[in-house]
C-alpha cells in the first residue's frame, strides 16, 4: 500500500535532491523508497521504473535550467547575453551537480519534444541573434557554445583545474571572451 502523500511530483523532486547529494547515477527506486521509509513497490503506482524516475529528474532539471537562463537573458544582447547565459548555466551546474548531470541525459524523442530541451536551443539561438549568424552557421554555433560550456563545467566539476595558481573564474572569463570573439568572427 502506498504511503499517503506520495505523488509523482514529490518523488521527482526528492530524486532530484538525491541526485545533487549522491550523484545522478545513484538515483534508484530502492534508494528513493528508503528515503521515504517505504518499500519499493509503494513507488510503482507513481513511477514506472528507474528509467522513468531519472527521466522525470532530467525533465525537471531542464525546465529549471531553462527558467534560470531565460531570466538571466532578459533585456540583454550580444556579449552581455552570452555571459549571462553561460553564467546561469555554470552556476546551475555548481549548485545542482546531480541535476546538471541529468540535463545531459538522452531523452526519448516523445519526451524531448514535450520537455524544456527545445527551450535551451531557442535560448541559445536568442543569444546568437546578436551575432547575426544564419544557418547552417547558427546550428554550428549552438553546438560550439554547448560544447564549450559543458566541457568547462565538466572539467571544473571533476577537479581538473585545481592546483594551478590561475583561478578558474579568471579562466572562465577569458573563455567567454574567446567564445565572443569566435562568434563575432565566425568563418563562412
Amino acid at each position: 500500500m502506498a504511503r499517503a502523500g506520495l505523488t509523482a511530483d514529490r518523488l521527482t523532486r526528492a530524486a532530484a535532491e538525491m541526485a545533487d547529494e549522491v550523484g545522478f547515477e545513484n538515483v534508484t527506486v530502492s534508494a528513493l523508497a528508503r528515503r521515504f521509509g517505504v518499500k519499493d513497490a509503494s513507488l510503482y503506482s507513481h513511477i514506472r521504473n528507474a528509467h522513468d524516475l531519472r527521466t522525470r529528474v532530467a525533465v525537471l532539471a531542464l525546465a529549471e535550467l531553462a527558467d534560470l537562463v531565460a531570466s538571466a537573458l532578459a533585456g540583454r544582447a550580444g556579449k552581455d547575453a552570452l555571459v549571462a547565459f553561460a553564467s546561469a548555466y555554470r552556476d546551475y551546474a555548481k549548485r545542482h551537480p546531480g541535476q546538471y548531470t541529468a540535463t545531459q541525459m538522452a531523452l526519448d524523442p516523445d519526451v524531448a519534444a514535450t520537455s524544456a530541451a527545445g527551450r535551451h536551443a531557442e535560448l541559445t539561438r536568442a543569444v546568437l541573434r546578436g551575432y547575426g549568424l544564419g544557418e547552417p552557421h547558427e546550428t554550428d554555433a549552438v553546438r560550439f557554445m554547448h560544447s564549450t560550456f559543458h566541457g568547462y563545467v565538466s572539467l571544473e566539476r571533476a577537479g581538473a583545474f585545481h592546483g594551478h595558481p590561475r583561478g578558474v573564474d579568471a579562466s572562465w572569463s577569458r573563455a567567454l571572451d574567446a567564445v565572443d570573439t569566435a562568434l563575432r568572427n565566425w568563418p563562412d
